[in-house]
């Protein structure tokens, strides 16, 4: 779990995509921009929200990537070096098997051994609304949790930027429509007992 002070500052970052991820990379915290430009964390059960999990076994998120392959051994060879920093053996040992039992890109990948840090760059993502975006990463460890760092998806450009806060706000337009209709259904009901 994740401190509130830590949800809001993640949640500070209205148009940039960031969440809060442990050494086996499991998402536990994120903000509404990630959900909508990346992935909508909310959704899926608590094991789901692993990155190696949707990199790997999720059709629209191996689809977005713009180089699936590069970006897998990238994540793969990221992910090593966050399981040895933190010394989480045990989960990663357990996680290593299942991955290379279902993947045998992913077992080839981890065979590898490659290391790489997650540290900053570029990514580019086929999304299925906004099409091409680039987004510039940044990986920051959470002071006092060795097992968990922040990642942040700052738009590369502004005309990114435009169309990742125009689609977030249409998503909080929709989704405060939803919210409206729901209690407005529920007051009817409780008026009619």
């Amino acid at each position: 779990d994740v401190s509130p002070r830590l949800q809001r500052v993640l949640d500070a970052f209205e148009y940039a995509p960031a969440f809060v991820k442990t050494a086996t990379w499991d998402v536990l915290a994120w903000n509404q921009a990630a959900s909508v430009v990346l992935r909508n964390y909310s959704e899926l059960e608590a094991h789901q929200r692993n990155i190696l999990r949707l990199i790997f076994f999720d059709p629209h998120v191996r689809e977005a990537q713009l180089d699936w392959e590069s970006a897998a051994r990238f994540c793969v060879a990221a992910f090593r070096a966050d399981a040895a920093r933190a010394g989480a053996s045990k989960e990663v040992k357990a996680l290593v098997e299942e991955l290379s039992e279902r993947s045998p890109d992913f077992a080839e990948m981890w065979r590898s051994n490659d290391v790489q840090t997650y540290g900053q760059g570029t990514k580019y993502l086929r999304h299925s609304v906004l099409g091409m975006i680039a987004m510039e990463y940044s990986a920051f460890a959470v002071d006092g949790r060795p097992d968990l760092s922040m990642v942040i998806y700052n738009p590369a450009t502004s005309a990114d930027a435009e169309r990742i806060a125009a689609l977030i706000k249409s998503s909080s337009a929709k989704t405060q429509a939803v919210i409206h209709k729901t209690v407005a259904q529920e007051k009817r009901v409780k008026t009619k007992r």
